[in-house]
């Protein structure tokens, strides 16, 4: 009895093992099963399918036999090369196939499945180099992100005392970035933040919004006072742009509790909404010239000092929001808009804004387009006023913030 039960036990954990076994095949059988799936030239397939059904169905010979051609051409938009190959196999057996079937003379024969092979082929061909032309389009669009984001750095939802939002949108298709620019960033002078507008577009706006994002990251630091930080914007631009090139810019900063400083060069009048839900526009005391313009025009920006209570919000944009038409040719109407969907999160409002902005324009932008829109919420008990307000201790909040935010 007792050989018996041990007999028993010592052959469980070998039939567990072997049905794990089992199992893992059986996984494995299903895994690869899907790739085939995946990679099966499954339209081809049935286009052969058909033109061997009527061929059958008809008796036809000579007239259904060249459309067997249409099986590799269409495998080579779907599939890449072996499987091009594959389906021009099939089609060339076939072809063979129907035409001992059907009677037909052996020259006419080696001409159809001459013209298979060629299509073949050729269509192989046209498949590696869609690859490849595929892979070349993935990297670009991989060295685009990987640009944005050193030139566009994510935004945390909260920076400083404010709470913060973004929204970014390219105008071409496949970009990622445009001559759009955003940033802001905690200083030992409070929070500063700027949103402009390059003009032109391609890589020489990207550039040029580069340089001024630089400029402007370096200067904020080094700088207590905001029109010093545009000074070093503009003499930067003047040495590096062409007499036609100019950048409008709103630059902005925190410097102490209740205050909002903005400095206007030439570019939309930013929107106050105060916490009572008054909506404002916040037009230049002082109108400017756009940045890299100065030396032409002789005039210096202004610096404006505004009240920023708790639960006021200051939206920045550009002129790819306010200039984009409907099929009726109706500018969006931001201001609007804002007050339609101003809350308490400004992650939410800009939300609503971009979807209600891209369904005026039917769902494509045909400029850039830059939100970003911050709210001063009810200061708390750790005294983030305080901290905006202290040059020691401004950056080591914002930054400790930053890190926990999603």
């Amino acid at each position: 009895m007792s050989q018996a039960r041990n007999h028993g036990v010592d052959h469980r954990p070998v039939r567990s093992f072997m049905n794990r076994v089992a199992g893992a095949g059986a996984s494995a059988r299903r895994r690869a099963v899907a790739r085939l799936a995946v990679g099966t030239p499954v339209l081809p397939v049935l286009v052969l399918a058909l033109v061997v059904s009527a061929d059958l169905a008809g008796g036809a010979g000579m007239i259904w036999l060249p459309l067997l051609a249409a099986g590799p051409a269409l495998a080579a938009t779907t599939n890449g090369p072996r499987g091009v190959l594959c389906v021009g196999f099939l089609a060339v057996t076939l072809g063979v196939a129907l035409g001992i079937r059907d009677g037909v003379p052996a020259r006419e024969l080696a001409a159809v499945l001459s013209a298979l092979v060629a299509v073949t082929l050729a269509s192989g061909l046209a498949s590696a180099l869609r690859g490849r032309r595929e892979r070349v389009l993935a990297a670009v669009r991989s060295v685009a992100e990987t640009a944005q984001h050193a030139l566009l750095r994510p935004v945390p939802s909260t920076v400083g005392p404010f709470q913060v939002a973004v929204r970014y949108s390219a105008a071409a298709a496949e970009a990622r970035i445009g001559g759009d620019l955003y940033a802001l960033i905690p200083t030992p002078h409070g929070v500063r933040l700027i949103v402009g507008d390059v003009r032109g577009k391609g890589l020489p706006a990207v550039g040029t919004a580069a340089l001024v994002l630089g400029v402007f990251r370096e200067a904020a630091h080094d700088e207590a006072d905001l029109l010093a930080v545009v000074d070093r914007i503009e003499r930067s631009l003047a040495r590096n742009l062409g007499r036609d090139d100019f950048v409008t810019a709103v630059v902005a900063g925190y410097p102490r509790a209740g205050q909002l400083e903005v400095v206007n060069c030439g570019h939309n009048p930013p929107l106050l909404v105060s916490a009572s839900g008054t909506i404002s526009t916040v037009e230049p005391a002082h109108p400017a010239p756009p940045l890299g313009l100065r030396a032409l025009t002789g005039h210096t920006p202004g610096l404006q000092v505004l009240p920023f209570a708790d639960g006021d919000q200051l939206l920045l944009y550009t002129d790819g929001v306010t200039e984009a038409r409907d099929a009726g040719r109706a500018f969006y109407p931001l201001a609007e808009g804002l007050e339609r969907h101003v809350s308490h999160e400004p992650s939410h409002t800009l939300g609503a804004l971009h979807d209600e902005l891209l369904a005026h324009v039917g769902g494509r932008l045909h400029d850039d387009a830059a939100l970003l829109l911050i709210r001063k919420p009810a200061a708390h008990p750790t005294g983030a006023d305080v901290d905006a307000a202290t040059p020691g201790a401004s950056v080591l909040a914002p930054l400790s913030e930053a890190k926990c935010s999603p």
